[in-house]
């Protein structure tokens, strides 16, 4: 069962959440999953949806957009229990280094969190380890969250033209 929160539609509820928000018990979560990249495919989860006129020259893909629904796992096989999607857009956003502006959302629909997302927004330096991320928010047991997530290539096929990722999420939220 998720964390408690507000499960009603109406905006009086939720009004009377936030009033109360600053009496409310703040935890702290560390969160480890696993993102599945297909990146072709007949069963592909990321899409490229624009480029700029210079992108099939830019040593940095400047200018490409993709659209991600990737799918979360609790481990790096791809047969490991189903935690939810990463959702959003990710923009190659450098001129001279491979890094991403990305807007991504970790929807959770098992686990101790389903039913709700977390949102990170940042640059992504892709070849670099540990790269760094702020948690902007969420929703559900996340809401009115804040904290940063680390990710890792954990790995990567070039033939399937498959990633794995890693992130470790540091999330603080109300309870």
């Amino acid at each position: 069962m998720p964390r408690a929160y507000v499960t009603a539609h109406s905006p009086e509820s939720k009004e009377a959440w936030f009033r109360n928000l600053c009496h409310g018990k703040e935890k702290v979560a560390r969160l480890r999953f696993y993102i599945q990249d297909a990146l072709g495919g007949l069963n592909s989860t990321v899409w490229d949806v624009a480029s700029s006129n210079i992108t099939s020259i830019s040593p940095s893909s400047f200018g490409r957009v993709r659209v991600i629904d990737d799918v979360i796992t609790a481990g790096p096989d791809r047969n490991s229990m189903k935690l939810g999607r990463a959702q959003g857009l990710i923009t190659f956003a450098d001129l001279q280094e491979p890094a991403l502006a990305m807007n991504i959302n970790f929807y959770f629909n098992a686990g101790e969190y389903s039913g709700s997302s977390l949102c990170i927004l940042g640059r992504n330096s892709i070849l670099n380890e540990n790269r760094e991320l702020p948690v902007v928010g969420g929703t559900g047991a996340f809401r009115m969250s804040r904290g940063y997530s680390i990710s890792n290539t954990y790995s990567h096929d070039p033939v399937a033209n498959y990633d794995i990722l890693e992130y470790i999420v540091y999330v603080t939220y109300v309870e």
